[in-house]
């Protein structure tokens, strides 16, 4: 090898060997200005701009509790306020942070929402290193997860011991009738109650199917101009036996030819459930009101009856499930206490509400209120294609 080529070969190597230097150089320049981004007093590039972008709370603070970035999500649930973190809990993970060993901590926290702590909020949070000197805090609300799992719970405890009743009835009148096989009065005696519960078991089933309906996603899968006078015509039908059975006139009036989008079949339930509560409570003879008018954008449908009426209380709570102002009344009206609630999740369901005003002694009066159509149109999940 001459010695020409040695010196290429030479300065070829030192090239590569100074590249490689070079570049080891630059990757710890690079790793350094991390470290120090990390260990420093600001936060790194981006980060600002990344808790932004997020839709659920979270919040950056410094060993002070001073919040260095935040999501909106976080300063509209009240985390954090004069650029500190306030919420007690959290701040008590972030302590535990601090001052423990571990990289992170969980906790799953009911925190009140606002200055007055009347409401309060469940949080399922987690408090994160972040660097040397800082700590992300992330939290999910779960407010609305644990009140559907609660209603869930107490619609089981409700059915369950709703359908206790009846059930309990129908096998006390089967043996009733096994030892009453020799005499036909008896027989006939134990039959028309037993016929009488078994109507009322299969009452009940008919409207927990139907508020599981309402309560689904598709309840409003099938859309259709729906014409009120229609509606309120099939709603009076369905109780004319038992309204002329007591005597009780139910009287129509107001305005005609208006129409809804919705679901003809569940609005005669609704208003048929209101109409035959007006027909139930009232005494014999008396009278019942159906009136219609147009209100701004909406349709307004008052049922008005001259009953027994409620009291305040029982007006606040009349639309929850399986609730009845009288138990004894409502066992011989065949109530079953989920009618009302059927009512509002349809009406709902419509975009619309139900109220009540009642007094006891002087009747009831419930007002149902749905958009007119062409003003509201319920949202409708698409079909998968």
């Amino acid at each position: 090898m001459d010695s020409v080529t040695m010196i290429v070969l030479a300065l070829g190597v030192g090239a590569v060997a100074g590249a490689g230097i070079a570049s080891l150089i630059w990757m710890a320049q690079r790793q350094g200005e991390t470290a120090a981004e990390l260990s420093s007093w600001e936060l790194p590039k981006g980060v600002s701009d990344l808790l932004d972008a997020l839709e659920i709370p979270a919040v950056i603070v410094d060993p002070s509790r001073n919040v260095m970035a935040a999501s909106d999500a976080a300063v509209a649930m009240g985390l954090i306020a004069n650029g500190r973190l306030v919420t007690p809990e959290l701040v008590g993970m972030v302590d535990d942070l601090r001052y423990g060993g571990e990289p992170e901590v969980s906790k799953e926290l009911e925190v009140s929402r606002g200055p007055f702590g009347d409401a309060t909020i469940m949080l399922s949070a987690r408090a994160i290193r972040f660097g040397v000197r800082f700590t992300l805090v992330i939290a999910a609300d779960k407010t609305e997860f644990r009140r559907l799992e609660e209603v869930r719970r107490d619609f089981v405890a409700n059915i369950s011991h709703e359908l206790k009743t009846p059930i309990g009835a129908v096998g006390l009148l089967s043996e009733a009738l096994t030892e009453a096989a020799d005499e036909p009065e008896m027989v006939r005696k134990f039959a028309e109650r037993l016929r009488g519960e078994a109507a009322r078991l299969a009452d009940l089933v008919q409207e927990i199917i139907e508020l599981s309906r309402l309560q689904a996603e598709a309840a409003l899968a099938e859309l259709e101009p729906v014409e009120i006078d229609h509606v309120i015509e099939h709603a009076v039908d369905r109780n004319r036996v038992v309204a002329r059975a007591k005597n009780v006139d139910i009287k129509v009036g107001g305005e005609t030819g208006v129409i809804v989008y919705g679901n003809e079949a569940s609005l005669v339930v609704a208003l048929g459930n209101l109409v035959s509560n007006a027909v139930q409570y009232s005494p014999d003879e008396a009278h019942v009101g159906i009136g219609v008018s147009i209100k701004d954008h909406y349709v307004e449908i008052a049922i008005t009856d001259k009953g027994i009426g409620m009291s305040t209380e029982d007006a606040e709570r009349i639309f929850e499930r399986f609730y009845r102002t009288d138990d004894a009344r409502s066992r011989t009206t065949g109530g079953t206490g989920l009618g009302l609630s059927i009512v509002k999740h349809t009406i709902n369901n419509h975009g619309g509400d139900v109220r009540v005003w009642s007094k006891l002694g002087q009747g009831s009066t419930f007002t149902v209120r749905i958009p007119i159509a062409g003003e509201f149109v319920p949202e409708i999940p698409e079909d998968d294609e």
